[in-house]
């Protein structure tokens, strides 16, 4: 089990909370919160140790265009970095103004 944390500028602050996904077998859930500071601040709980590179270029990805302040939990249990796209991408449509 591995915990990495991420932290991305934003321009402006969400207003709504979202949860998509559950963690089960191959794959994961994001829930997007209401920040405490102004940034997107990132937390991932993955069940595969190693794979810090993929993940940071995976959000990096995300936050390239979602330029939200936020605070991001994200639980994963082995999903394909395809999955980890779908599931911010849905969680991000579901929290924009």
């Amino acid at each position: 089990m591995e915990t990495l944390n991420f932290e991305y500028e934003a321009k402006q602050p969400l207003t709504r909370r979202a949860h998509v996904g559950v963690v089960g077998s191959g794959d994961l859930e994001v829930l997007i919160e209401p920040p405490d500071k102004p940034a997107a601040n990132v937390r991932v709980r993955t069940s595969v140790d190693g794979y810090a590179q993929v993940w940071k270029a995976v959000l990096d990805r995300f936050f390239s265009h979602f330029e939200h302040a936020a605070r991001v939990e994200i639980n994963d249990f082995g999903a394909t970095p395809g999955m980890v796209t779908l599931r911010l991408e849905q969680a991000g449509e579901l929290v924009k103004p």
